[in-house]
């Protein structure tokens, strides 16, 4: 009986050892699934649904007012189906969204997953070194193909994901809006130009010229010297529609901002070179000849505004802004809007012609927390890869086809011209919705995607707007893009982040104050230059430097 027990005891283990040898090989021949252990299996990369049964993952996200119900929400539902995720929303107001973000990785009492946290470079690396947000390298190289790809295409995506340490720790939303690329720019009434038989400046020898013909030649034939050749802001609330960074493109580059310019690497300061004096002389000469509102460094969008719509003449000559809507609106019903026109970058008296350029991205949205368990990490990053996908952003975005948008038919054109692979259907707002997210969470929206919707080929048409700012920036600034700019959305190191934030205010306000003196000429810039420019050794202006600098050679 004993030598029986021992023989079925053999046995037992022989036959438990084969099937384990089955299992082994059973998962061998599919090395591309997961399964953590609890029962879900994670699909081969690219493959849906992401799961073959349903996984939960407790998301940190905002609330848009606009948005009726997360949980119900049509794109939501339509997500879940598709990948076998449900998302267990933790949802914050959208206007509290950074103070809840805050107390909540604080405290400790955060969820798995932050899909829209808008987390800057600092709570990145800080919450980063503390463990709390996992690194994503490995999970994207492994699992997110399609953020793999974008990281490579978009020149600028992985330095504005990448922390000092090397590691990942959010991705961001990308929204390449083309015009917005180039948010210094300028626009001139054609109709006085005409009137008066000039053309659009291209130096600003011919600028002066015609501004100064604007203020003495009663371009609105009213028989008042109301005119006012050029008009903006310094700082404005008008995005970097400031006076001073597209004119003092045409000397140095100035992007209005950290006043940083990098020539093979290295980088430098604008603010104190011998161009910049001669830009702000260029700019005092105008203001001096009353040709520069002198309202400029004072007033607000909502004064730009006023003076841009006064009723019944037209004393707008010019302006600086990013969009000419900002003064006037773009409709038929306003057409004051069509006689104005864009100009290039001024071609400055040593030759300088370049377009001011934004070219980073300053926060994340996505990350993933330590209580993510392995399973949730890849099921989360596979869940990204999918929002990265045109289908996923397009509806996201506008909702099911049919309710904002159509595939568009034959003939319909796009922002270039060309075919055109969407078509926006005209929709009535509503105070709320429950189709789709808007834009939350990590996306990819690029300029080519942007570019592929029908879009009326006259710009000045009704609904045009976009046809029209698209072509400006395309003819008139993207050939003449700055290759001086610092990249923006670069990490700096975390034990230098609070110091440079200290400099740069203090610098900036310093070059701000000045150049407000130099122009209006409370200064006097051959008087006061040399102590101007001294004044930045006061300011560590060589440890900002060195800063960056460090910076960009990560």
């Amino acid at each position: 009986m004993k030598k029986r027990f021992l023989e079925s005891t053999l046995l037992l283990m022989i036959l438990s050892l084969v099937l384990s040898a089955c299992s082994g090989a059973n998962n061998a021949s599919n090395p591309n699934s997961e399964d953590s252990g609890d029962g879900a299996v994670i699909s081969a990369v690219g493959k849906l649904p992401i799961a073959d049964q349903t996984i939960t993952l407790k998301m940190f996200a905002p609330q848009k007012p606009t948005i009726e119900n997360m949980e119900t929400n049509t794109y939501t539902k339509w997500l879940e189906e598709q990948t076998n995720i449900h998302i267990d929303w933790d949802l914050a107001a959208e206007d509290a969204l950074n103070e809840r973000k805050q107390l909540m990785l604080a405290s400790g009492d955060y969820p798995e997953v932050i899909l829209h946290g808008n987390l800057t470079k600092d709570e990145q690396m800080r919450y980063g070194s503390q463990g709390v947000l996992l690194p994503l390298n490995g999970l994207i190289d492994q699992y997110a193909p399609n953020v793999k790809a974008a990281m490579a295409d978009i020149d600028y995506l992985s330095s504005s994901m990448t922390a000092p340490d090397g590691n990942i720790y959010s991705i961001p939303m990308v929204n390449e809006c083309f015009h917005c690329t180039y948010p210094q720019k300028y626009w001139i009434n054609q109709a006085w130009l005409d009137k008066l038989g000039l053309e659009v400046p291209t130096t600003t020898d011919e600028l002066y010229t015609v501004l100064k013909a604007f203020k003495e030649q009663d371009p609105n034939g009213n028989g008042k010297a109301d005119e006012i050749p050029l008009t903006g802001t310094v700082k404005s609330d008008i995005d970097k529609g400031n006076f001073d960074g597209y004119l003092m493109n045409a000397f140095i580059y100035n992007d209005s901002d950290t006043y940083l310019t990098v020539d093979n690497g290295t980088v430098d300061f604008a603010a104190n070179k011998e161009e910049w004096k001669q830009g702000l002389q260029f700019m005092n000469k105008l203001y001096s000849e009353g040709l520069i509102d002198q309202g400029a460094f004072t007033q607000n969008e909502d004064a730009v505004n006023q003076l841009a719509n006064r009723e019944p003449d037209n004393i707008m000559g010019s302006i600086t802004t990013m969009l000419i809507s900002f003064a006037l609106s773009p409709d038929d019903a306003h057409p004051r809007h069509k006689d104005y026109v864009a100009v290039p970058p001024l071609i400055g008296p040593s030759g300088v012609q370049q377009a001011g350029i934004v070219n980073g991205i300053a926060n994340g949205q996505f990350a993933l927390t330590n209580k993510a368990t392995e399973q949730q990490q890849i099921a989360a990053i596979r869940l990204v890869d999918f929002l990265f996908t045109e289908e996923s952003v397009l509806l996201q975005e506008k909702g099911p086809e049919g309710e904002r948008w159509r595939l568009a038919e034959t003939g319909e054109l796009d922002f270039n011209g060309e075919q055109a692979k969407y078509t926006d259907v005209p929709f009535t707002y509503t105070q709320t919705h429950n189709i789709a997210w808007e834009q939350i969470g990590p996306s990819l929206r690029t300029k080519e995607y942007l570019a592929s919707f029908t879009a009326p080929q006259d710009p000045l048409a009704e609904g045009g707007y976009g046809t029209r700012l698209y072509k400006e920036t395309q003819e008139k600034y993207e050939p003449y893009a700055t290759e001086s700019a610092y990249p923006q959305g670069i990490f700096l190191a975390s034990e230098d982040s609070d110091e440079a934030a200290q400099l740069k205010t203090t610098i900036s306000d310093y070059v701000n104050a000045n150049m407000a003196q130099f122009i209006t000429g409370s200064k006097d810039i051959e008087k006061e230059w040399d102590a101007y420019v001294s004044g930045f050794e006061g300011l560590q202006l060589s440890r900002y430097l060195e800063i960056y600098q460090n910076a960009l050679n990560r």
